[in-house]
């Protein structure tokens, strides 16, 4: 192995009698079922056959030869690509050895630290009234209303419904919207749209100027300036349901058994509660995988990165599309995205190689009934029979990459039991 990297490579050489008589073999395989004018199928002279299909029958000698060749030299040598090998320098010439080369990368080598009675800090919530409040409030927004306002010109706070039509600075495809509804004066709107609206009454047109900043989430937008004009239907105002025990039934709904907002507040708390120690715990076993990369210095298979970015890419993509979002449609550089993964990919190989080999060291596997309960959970949301599904996922050799992600966070879980969890404080109340 070279200097922090995983590589290998082996140069082979294949007997020429092997190679003779391997050619020989495909030529006549060749010559049985070859069209050559003015030779009925099968009858043409073997010289012939091998001047007019060299190419093909060198093809097939190496096609054949070398994965056989280069099997037997991994054995041996006790070497285990994680891909698949890449050939080169091949040296073919009658009568001679076949040579060629091998280059590949294996699983890196090293020692393993100390992983036991690791120590590492999370973050102590408290939860206090504030925090319960805050919950209430949030609940409340998502509740809030909008009522037209009469009689008052707009002020900031309220929302103001247009209609407008805007024209790019410089030339370019003008916008237009309908039923576009601004919040006034909140940290989201754009100052011009604030300004500009502030003392407005439905019916007014109201024309101005606009510079997108250059870090605007839209990139069409985007340090741009944009001429608007901008028709004002309606002025409405956010009214937030009194906070009482009617709001506390009506955010619990008919299966929350809730029916006052003190019931409501005692359950925010206990759910407040419940998150804390799954933020906690999940704080925690990430810092320890942290900890235990940080620990460990060893070169990682570039095959594994690339594979690992392709899955962090993956993840986006599916996200987006779950939100109803056409990845296609969304102007993202995903090469660019793609290649920012990069260093957490290599984070996450480090850590996946570092958790088989504790896995190893402490004799943990996932277990037949492990994987019977992951198979049911699946199979109830997918709504298969465990059968069916367990049948698909071996067919598509998922079962496989299952157990092993079973196996990862059962060695998660031990690392967590077997560590020393200091909490910090951080109090919210």
């Amino acid at each position: 192995m070279t200097e922090a990297t995983c590589k290998r490579e082996i140069e082979l050489e294949i007997p020429a009698e092997n190679v003779t008589k391997a050619t020989e073999k495909v030529a006549r395989d060749i010559a049985r079922i070859a069209r050559i004018p003015g030779f009925r199928p099968g009858k043409a002279p073997i010289t012939l056959v091998r001047r007019r299909f060299a190419d093909d029958i060198q093809g097939e000698v190496v096609q054949s030869l070398v994965p056989e060749y280069l099997e037997k030299a991994l054995d041996e040598k006790k070497l285990v690509p994680v891909a698949r090998p890449e050939v080169d320098k091949l040296e073919f010439k009658e009568g001679e050895p076949l040579k060629f080369r091998a280059v590949f990368e294996v699983l890196p080598e090293f020692d393993l630290g100390d992983y036991k009675n690791l120590q590492v800090q999370v973050d102590e919530i408290e939860i206090g009234d504030a925090q319960v409040d805050k919950t209430l409030e949030e609940m409340r927004e998502r509740a809030a209303t909008f009522v037209p306002v009469e009689g008052r010109p707009a002020k900031d706070g309220d929302s103001v419904l247009i209609k407008l039509m805007g024209t790019p600075a410089g030339g370019g495809d003008p916008v237009q919207a309908d039923n576009i509804l601004v919040h006034l004066g909140a940290e989201e709107t754009l100052a011009s749209f604030t300004e500009n609206l502030r003392g407005v009454t439905p019916g007014e047109t109201k024309q101005f100027e606009s510079r997108y900043p250059d870090d605007y989430p839209d990139p069409k937008l985007a340090g741009k300036t944009y001429n608007y004009s901008v028709d004002v239907q309606a002025i409405k105002e956010k009214k937030l349901p009194e906070l009482n025990d009617e709001f506390a039934k009506d955010a619990a709904g008919e299966q929350g058994g809730i029916t006052t907002l003190a019931e409501l507040r005692k359950k925010i708390r206990e759910n407040l509660d419940a998150a804390k120690d799954q933020q906690q715990t999940a704080q925690a076993r990430e810092k320890i995988l942290e900890l235990l990369v940080k620990q460990h210095d060893f070169p990682v298979p570039e095959a594994l990165i690339e594979g690992q970015m392709d899955t962090r890419l993956e993840r986006v993509v599916r996200s987006l599309a779950a939100q109803g979002v056409d990845p296609r449609a969304v102007n993202v550089d995903w090469v660019s995205l793609r290649h920012q993964q990069r260093d957490r990919s290599i984070a996450d190989v480090k850590a996946e190689l570092l958790l088989d080999r504790i896995a190893t060291a402490e004799k943990i596997d996932a277990a037949e009934e492990d994987v019977e309960k992951e198979i049911a959970h699946l199979a109830e949301h997918s709504g298969e029979s465990t059968t069916a599904l367990r049948a698909r996922l071996t067919k598509q050799g998922a079962l496989d990459r299952m157990k092993s992600k079973l196996r990862s966070d059962k060695t998660i879980e031990w690392l967590y039991r077997t560590a020393r969890i200091e909490k910090t404080a951080k109090s919210e109340k």
